[in-house]
């Protein structure tokens, strides 16, 4: 199954002679990441929902194939809390529904104020069609309960696994049969890049059990570029274990733009 590898959003302006060509215009920017990777996790919905035609444009500025996991707004997970969910879902799918069949998995990331609230957590899945897969990033520690762990499995909804300086942020739950991992800050330098042994380590994670269904890793340490080049090792090291990884650029791409 596939192992969809790409970057938390794709417009930084220091990725300017990492991935993108000193002289290219940010117009073009999307075109690009899109030529390198298969997949990116959208932020942008989080801060502000962007309209039906934005999403449309994105679908028809991308690959064939190209997959856009996309982060949901934070009226719905920040402002609301999870409460009432049934129009800001129905909005927030109203508009990235836009991308089509390159529509990826919606992430719900919670505050880190959010108490567990399973209660709230189911009404809010159950707004989603089972078409969207949906993964769940909760951030306080009261949400490790066996409560919480039944209603995403109940769903097909993935926890999202998470990362910070090399160690899991979550329980490793598998709820659905396919994972979400966002990797937020490595240890390695130049901070906050990743090493190889912790590349290694969540390479095991995903495949622990033989379980290889799809997984969706977006790596979201993008200061300096560092989410592109641990994005491009990890894939490489993927491959070398077996996984059937999605297009990324190669280390020789990302020379040749450091040039162009």
């Amino acid at each position: 199954m596939p192992l969809y590898v790409g970057t938390s959003g794709w417009q930084y302006a220091d990725w300017r002679g990492v991935l993108y060509p000193p002289g290219l215009p940010l117009r073009r920017w999307l075109e690009r990441y899109g030529e390198a990777f298969a997949t990116v996790e959208n932020n942008n919905a989080f801060y502000r929902l962007p309209r039906r035609e934005t999403f449309e444009d994105w679908r028809s500025r991308t690959p064939e194939g190209f997959v856009m996991a996309v982060k949901a707004s934070r009226f719905l997970t920040h402002v609301k809390r999870l409460k009432d969910p049934e129009e800001p879902v129905r909005r927030l799918l109203g508009v990235a529904d836009g991308l089509g069949e390159k529509l990826g998995p919606v992430l719900l990331q919670l505050p880190p104020t959010l108490r567990a609230d399973p209660g709230r957590l189911e009404r809010c899945l159950a707004c989603f069609p089972r078409r969207v897969r949906v993964a769940v990033e909760p951030r306080h520690d009261s949400w490790w309960t066996g409560e919480v762990r039944d209603v995403l499995a109940a769903h097909g909804a993935a926890l999202c696994w998470a990362d910070r300086l090399g160690r899991p942020l979550t329980p490793l739950w598998r709820t659905a049969d396919w994972c979400y991992l966002r990797l937020h800050e490595g240890r390695a330098e130049p901070w906050p890049s990743y090493g190889d042994a912790a590349l290694r380590s969540w390479l095991s994670r995903l495949g622990a059990d033989g379980a290889r269904g799809d997984a969706y890793v977006y790596f979201n340490n993008d200061p300096g570029g560092a989410a592109v080049r641990d994005a491009v090792r990890f894939a490489a090291l993927g491959r070398t274990a077996g996984w059937d990884v999605t297009r990324t650029p190669t280390a020789h791409d990302l020379a040749a733009a450091s040039r162009s």
